[in-house]
């Protein structure tokens, strides 16, 4: 015995349980029961309660951002007069980097915070995209369901308006036709009789099941009238150009249209999912060039950033009050969609309770509604063939005439058989309860963790440049003042015939005061302070009774200044007030 093929069924998620459990409170902070009920008043004021926790997030944000801002203003301001010496001790600890001393440890502090501030948000934007793209894919399979079940209605109320249409040509036509000609033969006029009232009977057991008829009617213009003896059993056209009926006013049409709905859940989607791609774009250029000037120390760049930080700033907040309220109204639906949709007024406008419910349970302890009026059809059918077969095999040796009409009628009755067939196996439960599964998991499971990863993201952006508009005015101290940065390529322009031994104390050691001329220095036998060159040569007499010199080599000498005079010698040697020109010609030709 072949196994029976188990029915698809749906069981809410864990999240959606969670969600629905969380206590709802209305404009008067009074409790509310969280069943789904869009249209009430009070349901929507719980929505409203829900989302202006993100308001209330976003005001203390802005406390935070606007404390942090007077701190840096205020009280920064003040303690630079005050802490002019702490400045000079931690210039003079530092290393060249310009953060061992305390300033500088608070300076590498605030901008590391911005800087994982940053990072922090590139991640939460990573989240964001994850859930953008899985609340797509939950929209996405939730209209493609909608628009194959509009497939399955459009081809059931086809194949019934062909039906009836081939019937009603059988009546007015080849039927007609042979009661004219079995006029004198009592037996074969009652035979054409009984199928003009059987098929008659058929028409109205089908135009009783008719799901939605009004609506496809109007939507794909079809026509009573037929014009031909037979009629083409049914193809129906693909679910993605399904005829769907789009009402002249932007109301919920009236019975409810799934193609109706699946177009304009596609087109909100489009534009849903544009927007969250927008502004996960313009938090990563913030976060990207944020760094970037911090990185270069560009006071424009981080102005301009600081301004479009603002704004995400905003947008994450308002947009997480939004998913707070599409999350919690999403969990009301999610956790019993069968209650709402039989007791919603759109869905069962026209449709019974029973066959609603027999579509989306589908259990197999309940019998179609339909069962019973296919049963009569298919035994109205049975009796018009017996009789047409009768009629074939005893009239037509006495009516030949009457042949060509019964064939047209056989070949309709044919047609119908077989339309009446798909018609069954269309209005079998298992279809329709596939769809409405499948709609129901796109929405409730991709959709519902898309939605909750969005929630995560705009949470993580909000926080996250939060602490940036903290931490950009701290950074900012870190950058070099003009005065710095003209004082820095004044150092750069200095005199090219300083030693490279005087020039790198005294470009570290430039607090102490300026140095004085080396011609200056009293003594010949002195050492210029930080100088590692040689002691200057001590004067020696010579024969005659000048002073000399000991014999140096010229590389192990300071370099003389441009121009030398007799003067300059005299307060070079220190300890001889007029000294013998020969003498130094004979010391600088050696």
């Amino acid at each position: 015995m072949a196994a029976m093929t188990t029915v698809p069924s749906y069981t809410p998620s864990l999240w959606v349980r969670v969600c629905h459990a969380l206590p709802r409170l209305d404009l008067s902070m009074q409790m509310k029961d969280n069943i789904f009920v869009p249209d009430s008043w009070e349901y929507q004021q719980t929505l409203l309660v829900l989302s202006s926790l993100s308001a209330i997030a976003l005001v203390i944000s802005l406390l935070v951002v606007l404390s942090f801002l007077i701190h840096y203003c205020c009280c920064h301001r003040g303690d630079r007069g005050e802490g002019s010496e702490e400045e000079e001790e931690d210039e003079d600890g530092s290393t060249g980097h310009g953060y061992s001393g305390k300033k500088g440890r608070g300076i590498c502090c605030v901008t590391w915070v911005a800087v994982a501030a940053v990072t922090l948000c590139c991640v939460a934007i990573g989240i964001g995209f994850y859930g953008n793209s899985e609340a797509n894919d939950g929209m996405y399979q939730l209209t493609s369901s909608l628009l194959t079940a509009n497939y399955t209605l459009a081809s059931i109320d086809l194949l019934i308006s062909d039906t009836i249409a081939g019937l009603q040509l059988s009546v007015s036509g080849p039927l007609t036709s042979m009661e004219e000609l079995f006029t004198g033969s009592k037996p074969f006029l009652v035979s054409t009789r009984n199928c003009r009232r059987l098929s008659e009977n058929v028409m109205n057991l089908l135009s009783s099941i008719s799901l939605a008829r009004s609506s496809v009617d109007a939507g794909l213009g079809n026509d009573s009238s037929v014009s031909g003896a037979s009629i083409i059993p049914l193809t129906p056209v693909p679910p993605s150009v399904a005829p769907t009926v789009v009402p002249a006013s932007g109301l919920l049409p009236n019975p409810f249209s799934p193609g109706w709905a699946a177009n304009t859940l596609m087109v909100n989607e489009d534009y849903r999912w544009l927007s969250y791609v927008l502004l996960l774009l313009l938090d990563l250029i913030v976060c990207l060039f944020i760094l970037l000037g911090l990185a270069k120390q560009a006071r424009w760049l981080l102005i301009l950033m600081t301004v479009l930080a603002w704004l995400a700033l905003f947008l994450s907040w308002g947009s997480l009050g939004l998913e707070t309220a599409t999350v919690v109204a999403l969990s009301d639906f999610c956790s019993d969609p069968n209650m709402f949709v039989l007791n919603s007024t759109q869905f069962n406008s026209g449709t019974s309770s029973d066959v609603l419910d027999y579509y989306l349970t589908c259990s197999r302890r309940m019998n179609s509604p339909f069962q019973q009026l296919l049963t009569q059809s298919q035994r109205a059918l049975s009796n018009i063939h017996t009789h047409l077969s009768s009629l074939d095999r005893n009239a037509l040796t006495q009516f030949p005439k009457a042949e060509k009409s019964l064939r047209e009628v056989q070949q309709i009755l044919n047609s119908t058989e077989g339309n009446f067939h798909q018609l069954v196996a269309l209005l079998n439960c298992r279809g329709l309860n596939k769809d409405y599964i499948d709609s129901l998991k796109g929405l409730c499971y991709d959709g519902m963790e898309g939605l909750l990863y969005l929630s995560l993201y705009s949470f993580l952006s909000a926080l996250a440049f939060t602490a940036i508009l903290c931490s950009l005015p701290g950074a900012w101290r870190s950058f070099p003042s003009e005065s710095e940065e003209y004082e820095d390529s004044d150092s750069e322009s200095e005199d090219p015939f300083t030693s490279h031994q005087a020039r790198r104390p005294q470009a570290s050691g430039s607090q102490r005061g300026a140095m004085a001329p080396f011609y200056n220095y009293p003594g010949a036998g002195w050492t210029p302070p930080f100088s590692s060159a040689p002691p200057l040569p001590t004067p020696n007499v010579s024969s005659n009774g000048n002073p000399g010199y000991e014999s140096l080599p010229l590389t192990d000498r300071q370099s003389p200044p441009p121009s030398y005079s007799p003067s300059m010698l005299t307060g070079y040697g220190g300890g001889q007030s007029h000294p013998n020109p020969a003498h130094s010609r004979n010391l600088y030709s050696r």
